[in-house]
């Protein structure tokens, strides 16, 4: 037997055993372990929510735990939406508690595989590159990853190489659900209202229209779908669609001259207009780009799809009217072919909501430091289901889940990534609670 044939064997069999062992366990790694091996990945070439459905296996089994640790209004939506209700308990009464939500996701990225997902714990890092065994092409290296110099001691956890881990967002899921087994369990814990939703298709960006706010029993949440530890985002950028089509027209080759037009020749001049300095792996921070997606070229039609992303709405907007601009040069180069742009709204900055409601940032950041992790308020270079949320009535900024490289066979989160979210939503919950304590000796 070939020794590589004979690690794959031995990473099975250690995966199994993992398997095993968190569904005794009840630790937030251990339910996170167990969530990731649940393939959920979305598919952006569906038109039905959920794309996949593998969400809908997952949403009736998320659902059947909540009831199991005795949560009493638990429903799951025919779009694959779970909902429930932790009720204020009885040592919270004559407290005023806001209720607040709690969101996670329940999809993993179209982009990268889902399936057959074998977690990996590299127990007690003590540096170095990580290289993942089943494909030993794919290494999280120190120099791109930093971060990992912050985690000697920690249990790293991983994929196998061959798949993304699906941190984006099983952590979520998880802490969430360690939340609220840790206050069903402890009832001498003084908490208010916590609503909770688990939603399908956040990686599309198509399922969160379906979000019922209306019967939502808060008025304010967060989403659990963040990055590295400490990182509290109340900003997303704007985001917009655009597909250009390009319309030939076909004939035989041989009698091709004065005939065809191809379409797809147009398509490469305008793909070769778009601004090198604007595309996404040139820029970072605050500036946004200018994305090729994808790209179907043929001599009958051909099909691009771009993303557009900036922090403030201007700019996408001059974002916008370059795309015009360019399609009417590469019309003017083929007047024969005839292009077609459109151009949609994805979602927009939250910020514009957050900012009206700057106690839900504070009581985040609270509950960080009092997790013992240094908070940073930080703008993202995404979206989240709260971007959408925000503007349908339901503010709600972003919490880290400690996870890294999302939507990449590189991902990975830590023990104490996962243990330090879990504490943050406990002391989120401690947070409203008092406050509501604060007001009421006010009065």
């Amino acid at each position: 037997m070939k020794y590589s044939a004979l690690l794959l064997m031995l990473l099975a069999f250690n995966c199994q055993l993992l398997f095993a062992a968190s569904t005794a366990d009840k630790s937030v790694m251990a339910r996170f372990i167990r969530y990731v091996q649940i393939n959920t990945q979305s598919d952006d070439t569906s038109t039905t929510v959920p794309t996949s459905t593998n969400q809908i296996e997952f949403a009736k089994q998320l659902t059947q735990e909540l009831r199991e640790l005795g949560v009493k209004d638990v429903r799951m939506s025919e779009f694959g939406f779970v909902y429930a209700l932790l009720p204020a308990n009885s040592k919270a009464e004559g407290l005023n508690i806001q209720p607040f939500g709690l969101i996670a996701h329940l999809d993993t990225s179209p982009g990268i595989s889902g399936n057959n997902v074998k977690p990996i714990v590299h127990r007690n890092y003590q540096g170095g590159d990580i290289v993942l065994p089943a494909d030993p092409k794919q290494v999280i290296r120190v120099a791109a990853n930093p971060v990992l110099n912050t985690l000697i001691g920690d249990d790293i956890i991983t994929a196998d190489g061959t798949t993304l881990l699906g941190s984006d967002d099983k952590a979520g899921i998880a802490a969430i659900m360690d939340l609220v087994a840790r206050l069903q369990k402890n009832p001498e814990i003084i908490h208010g209202d916590i609503a909770i939703a688990f939603t399908p298709d956040e990686e599309t960006s198509m399922g969160i229209e379906k979000f019922d706010v209306a019967n939502f029993p808060a008025d304010v949440a967060y989403t659990v779908d963040g990055g590295a530890l400490g990182n509290i985002t109340n900003e997303t950028w704007h985001a917009r669609e655009v597909k250009v089509e390009f319309i030939g027209q076909n004939a035989h080759t041989g009698k091709a001259k004065g005939a065809m037009i191809n379409a797809g020749y147009a398509a490469a001049s305008f793909i070769t207009r778009l601004p090198v300095s604007q595309r996404a792996e040139e820029t970072d921070g605050r500036t946004g780009f200018i994305h090729l997606e994808k790209a179907n070229l043929a001599v009958s039609s051909a099909e691009i799809e771009i993303l557009l992303r900036d922090f403030k709405l201007t700019d996408l907007d001059k974002k916008s009217e370059l795309i015009h601009d360019l399609a009417s040069k590469t019309q003017k180069d083929f007047p024969n072919t005839e292009i077609k742009v459109q151009i949609t709204d994805n979602y927009q900055n939250m910020h514009e909501v957050i900012k009206q409601h700057p106690y839900l940032v504070d009581y985040a950041m609270q509950a960080t430091v009092r997790a013992g992790i240094t908070p940073k308020q930080t703008a993202a270079r995404w979206g989240t289901d709260g971007s959408s949320l925000s503007f349908m009535g339901l503010p709600s900024p972003d919490i880290f889940t400690g996870g890294h490289n999302f939507h990449s066979k590189l991902e990975f989160n830590s023990r104490k990534g996962l243990e330090g979210t879990a504490e943050t939503l406990f002391q989120l919950s401690q947070v409203f609670v008092e406050n509501a304590k604060r007001e009421s000796e006010k009065h």
